[in-house]
């Protein structure tokens, strides 16, 4: 039987440095590599396990997975998140309109995101933004990045998720400079802003870089020497390719995301985590080009995201995080064994000279059978071995 031989933090360390450790690294609990609290709950009761659980992201209904059930599944990171801001109140609303009755949570932002009785994700309902002219976004009310209080005893709780030093600490998701434009003003409206108004979206992009460069000089002057991993992002491709034209995201949204990565880089050794789903092939150069390390969800599903391709392009690079099975097809269809052949496949194409760790792409939605993820994380842990 193979024996492991590094610590969970030593193996992530290794992995993300491109050496090969004792086996590749396993993740689960974060805003895009999490469990949708339906699936989670179908695990506990296929393991025989009773808990009560909290929530990690209440827009997408991700359970926060037990320590129990992490050691069972292998998984080598732990989380850390900040608080939000004294004052904001993030109490989730009961409402009745349009003859339904909805889960109403206004953000930060004053973006409105809900969720219909028996609804299993919440979506926007409301975008402050959405009549706004550039002459109105000096007078509405921003969020401060660098409010004291979102970092209060971050510290203390990055060391007590890392176990003093045992697991690899990761960040939650932040850094969220282009879309936060469209939850702002309409995914329709924004697009159309990027050809027709470009200074207003301009505009907006300043802000939201201000809000993150404040933000992670707040968090980072207190766990910059904990965390191993500060994960940004945002989607700039889809099933078939990018999202908007190359040019605009290299004129307008990079600048502003190299900006961010160098601010972050220059105040941390940890890594930075892209996530941006889709066939993103094309950006891979500026994201390597920005400091980004590691991309994430590695969508191997979508147009051209072939893991071999992958692999001989940027392998020596970037650090995949994620691509372990075909989760729109394979894991939440297929039988258990297929899923474990699926796995075995992507790991072994993946894994080689390090720069890999094992994650479904993006989070396990709900309706994926227990069986299922019970077999991709054992199949992940046993062809993870580099030797």
């Amino acid at each position: 039987m193979k024996q492991e031989t590094m610590t969970p933090r030593e193996r992530v360390l290794a992995a993300l440095n491109h050496r090969e450790p004792d086996r590749a690294p396993i993740d689960l609990g974060g805003c895009q590599t999490g469990i949708h609290r339906d699936a989670y709950t179908d695990l506990l009761e296929h393991l025989g396990m009773d808990e009560e659980f909290d929530l990690t992201d209440p827009v997408q209904q991700l359970a926060t997975p037990s320590e129990a059930v992490l050691r069972l599944l292998h998984v080598d990171t732990r989380y850390v998140f900040a608080q939000s801001a004294a004052g904001y109140d993030g109490t989730i609303r009961r409402n009745e309109r349009d003859g339904r009755v909805w889960d109403d949570l206004t953000d930060e932002f004053g973006i409105v995101w809900s969720m219909p009785e028996g609804g299993r994700y919440m979506d926007i309902t409301h975008h402050p933004l959405a009549e706004a002219s550039i002459d109105d976004l000096d007078s509405y009310p921003w969020p401060d990045g660098a409010d004291p209080s979102r970092f209060e005893g971050l510290r203390e709780r990055a060391i007590a998720a890392g176990q003093d030093g045992r697991y690899a600490v990761c960040t939650g998701i932040g850094g969220v400079i282009y879309e936060h434009g469209w939850y702002l003003r309409g995914l329709e409206r924004w697009l159309m802003d990027l050809m027709e108004n470009p200074t207003f979206c301009e505009a907006i992009l300043d802000r939201m870089l201000q809000y993150w460069l404040d933000f992670y000089a707040g968090f980072l002057a207190e766990a910059s020497d904990v965390v191993d991993v500060v994960m940004i992002g945002d989607d700039l491709a889809g099933q078939h390719g990018p999202l908007f034209a190359p040019r605009v995201y290299r004129e307008i949204v990079r600048p502003r995301q190299r900006s961010l990565v160098r601010r972050i880089k220059g105040l941390t050794d940890a890594k930075v985590w892209y996530h941006t789903c889709g066939d993103c092939m094309e950006y891979i150069p500026d994201l390597l080009d920005n400091g980004v390390d590691i991309l994430n969800p590695v969508q191997i599903s979508a147009g051209g995201m072939d893991p071999a391709l992958l692999k001989a392009r940027f392998g020596d690079r970037v650090v995949f995080w994620g691509g372990g099975i075909d989760s729109q097809h394979v894991l939440p269809f297929a039988d258990a064994s297929t899923v474990r052949e699926h796995v075995r496949r992507n790991v072994g194409t993946l894994k080689p000279g390090g720069g890999y760790v094992f994650n479904n792409v993006h989070n396990i939605q709900a309706g994926v059978p227990a069986a299922n993820v019970i077999a991709m994380y054992n199949e992940a842990y046993e062809a993870g071995f580099y030797r």
